[in-house]
């Protein structure tokens, strides 16, 4: 569950790089004795560039520095393998290649080496054509970028996004710390329309976003503002008398912060590790009229049992809490439902509803136990097989808002009462580490009045399941 996607920028975490570091070759075994002295003896190191262009110099100085502390050859191979691939992470070379060589000539110095790293820039300007899997929503993307705009790694990314629910335009400037890439800042600006015909409503957004990341030990930090002008209407002539209340335009201005811990092997399909991440968001202190105080958190414990077989849990949950007397607005409010959350169940339609439109809710939880299986007989082991998954699954949760008035035990009692699950087992796909695919047979239970179900086949399509 989550907001309307139509309240998310465009994404500006950085590139997302394909590229593999090629592994580095062993050394000859031939000359026993030459090889035996490097690996033993301290080395003294010459370090060179070649290929620099618009890249500054002290960028690169600042990605390899830790080659200068290698104190033998094995040592300074693994070292420049790594600078290697964090060249390549900058996404601003299309290639990197490094030639480690003893060191020749007048100047040459005993036990010297010299390590070049020989890179290709990107051009100045790069174009993308590609199509992008949102939760159960698919879109065509254009895209034009300015990689390594100043000379440090900056990107400049214009994108255009044509979907099925979703239009959107936007600009970005993402700018990494030199030295560490994890530390960096981006700037946006988007116009986002949607359409949620679950609701009857169509929303458009116009706004600007700041956000700062950053490591705080095995942790990742997001800080963000956002400041944005949300125009709400009525997608049909039939929308309900709430959602034609709801219409209109609104200011919500909002600081946010998020904490994730990541330690899965994959985060489509993993086998092993877990997930953590907490995110709270204050409207309302910074300008604008909208004032909330938001918060939710995403569990997930992976384990890898017998027979290629894995175990996997999820846990979410949320709480919106209005600040003063003015009641929330639909599009801040958590949905619940469909092939990517409660499964069995039709995209986002259960929980509060006026004639068939749903509301959305204030509080809200969702659980999640899975077993996924290699395919029976095993079709296509080793290859094409693998990208293939039986899996069999449990999910159980709960949307609703609450009385503030009301105690904490009030509360957990209402989280509790009419609780929706379903079950079933169903094929799944992985589309390498961006999307999935499911196909499932669902069995919903627990139905309130009102809920949409969805009872049998489901498909869903994603990046994000319960």
């Amino acid at each position: 569950t989550q907001t309307y996607h139509s309240l998310d920028p465009l994404p500006m975490q950085g590139p997302e790089l394909g590229f593999q570091a090629d592994d580095i070759e062993a050394p000859e075994t031939e000359q026993e004795s030459k090889q035996e002295i490097l690996e033993n003896k301290d080395v003294r190191l010459t370090l060179s560039e070649n290929g620099l262009g618009r890249t500054k110099e002290d960028l690169l100085t600042y990605e390899i520095a830790d080659v200068f502390q290698a104190k033998n050859l094995i040592d300074v191979m693994r070292r420049s393998h790594e600078a290697r691939q964090k060249l390549l992470r900058l996404g601003i070379f299309r290639k990197v290649e490094v030639v480690i060589d003893t060191s020749r000539g007048e100047d040459a110095l005993p036990n010297g080496l010299d390590v070049t790293f020989e890179v290709t820039e990107l051009r100045r300007m790069t174009g993308s054509y590609n199509t992008m899997v949102g939760n159960n929503e698919g879109s065509m993307v254009l895209g034009l970028k300015l990689p390594n705009t100043f000379g440090r790694a900056e990107k400049l990314t214009f994108q255009f996004s044509y979907g099925t629910k979703e239009t959107s335009y936007g600009l970005s400037f993402f700018k990494p710390q030199p030295g560490h890439f994890e530390r960096n800042i981006s700037l946006n600006m988007y116009k986002v329309t949607g359409q949620f015909p679950w609701s009857s409503l169509r929303e458009t957004d116009r706004g600007i976003s700041a956000e700062m990341s950053f490591p705080v030990w095995k942790t990742n930090q997001t800080l963000k503002w956002e400041g944005v002008w949300r125009e709400l209407g009525c997608l049909a002539r039939t929308a309900s008398f709430a959602i034609r209340e709801e219409s209109g335009h609104s200011l919500k201005s909002s600081l946010s912060h998020a904490m994730v811990i990541d330690t899965r092997n994959s985060s489509i399909l993993p086998k092993k590790g877990g997930l953590l991440k907490i995110h709270q968001e204050l409207a309302g202190y910074t300008g604008g009229d909208a004032s909330f105080l938001k918060e939710d958190f995403e569990i997930q414990l992976n384990k890898t049992l017998f027979w290629d077989s894995v175990l996997s849990a999820s846990l979410w949950g949320g709480l919106l809490l209005p600040i003063g007397d003015k009641q929330t607005s639909i599009a801040d409010r958590f949905y619940l439902g469909g092939p990517t959350s409660i499964r069995g169940f039709s995209m986002y339609s259960m929980g509060p509803q006026s004639e068939g439109d749903y509301l959305g809710g204030e509080a809200y939880w969702a659980g999640g136990l899975h077993l996924y299986t290699p395919l029976p007989f095993r079709p296509g082991k080793g290859g094409f097989g693998d990208l293939f998954r039986t899996h069999f699954f449990l999910n159980a949760g709960n949307l609703c808002n609450l009385n503030y008035g009301e105690g904490p035990q009030a509360h957990l009692k209402k989280l509790a009462e009419c609780i929706r699950w379903s079950y079933g087992l169903g094929i799944v796909l992985r589309l390498g580490n961006i999307a999935r695919l499911e196909l499932n047979y669902c069995i919903p239970m627990g139905v309130q009045s009102g809920d949409r179900i969805c009872d049998g086949v489901q498909f869903g399509a994603g990046i994000r399941f319960l």
